[in-house]
């Protein structure tokens, strides 16, 4: 809500600058929900690999039939895993783009790149690794309130740092990790192979997490400012004196 006591006026929103929708937001948090949940079923399974290999590292030994069954079980998730990034991916997508039309509505100024960017950025190799990103940091400014003179109001960025270190991470790791499985022959090259498997797993979970929190604060920002105005506080009245200080 804006400020009653304040009797300075506030310039409107640019026209034609409605509240984003939520089902895009749901169907992108749902993707990523359906890859963490693929990713914990891959680590119980990896673990099943790992435990049939018995031994210690210098002599590995397996049932060939108990191995292969688990090699057979990892390898079918796998694929199952491989199905559901492909319908994470495209949901995120479709949500990052209608995102970044809402969001430049908001502040037609405020990108450097064209709308088009928030889908081909990711096509691009190196690039999806670094463009995507600042666009992300684009659409977190534009949907912010706008300043206050004698307030510090600027929503930190933290959500899409964190989330993007994670996704480059994770998206760096799979590739290691998989490259890593599919050059392992021995028994303990295997085993090596599927414990990276577990690490990128874990990091892929934690950007699942920070992926979704990211897409929940940006849509609700978004839609505060479109709803409320462009000065509309960030926080709650009640926490805005402890969040905001005075400039120097």
């Amino acid at each position: 809500m804006l400020d009653n006591h304040d009797p300075r006026p506030r310039p409107p929103l640019p026209a034609g600058a409605p509240a984003a929708s939520l089902v895009p937001l749901t169907l992108a948090v749902a993707g990523l929900a359906l890859v963490a949940l693929c990713d914990v079923v891959s680590l119980v399974a990896g673990a099943r690999l790992r435990s049939v290999i018995g031994g210690d590292d210098g002599f590995l030994t397996a049932e060939q039939a108990e191995l292969d069954d688990a090699l057979s079980t990892y390898g079918r998730i796998g694929t199952f895993q491989g199905s559901a990034y492909l319908v994470c991916v495209v949901a995120f997508i479709v949500w990052f783009f209608l995102m970044r039309r809402s969001t430049g509505l908001l502040a037609p100024d405020g990108f450097s790149r064209g709308r088009g960017w928030a889908i081909g950025a990711w096509a691009i190799p190196l690039a999806n690794l670094w463009i995507p990103y600042r666009i992300a940091l684009e659409m977190w400014a534009a949907a912010g309130p706008l300043p206050v003179p004698g307030l510090r109001n600027r929503v930190s960025v933290w959500p899409v740092n964190l989330w993007w270190a994670l996704f480059a991470l994770s998206f760096v790791l799979e590739r290691y990790a998989g490259r890593t499985y599919e050059d392992a022959e021995t028994l303990m090259e295997i085993r090596s192979a599927v414990a990276t498997y577990m690490t990128t797993e874990v990091v892929d979970i934690a950007a699942a997490v920070a992926a979704a929190y990211f897409a929940v604060r940006l849509t609700l920002m978004q839609r505060q400012k479109a709803i409320a105005g462009p000065f509309a506080p960030s926080v709650p009245p009640v926490a805005r004196g402890a969040a905001e200080t005075p400039d120097d």
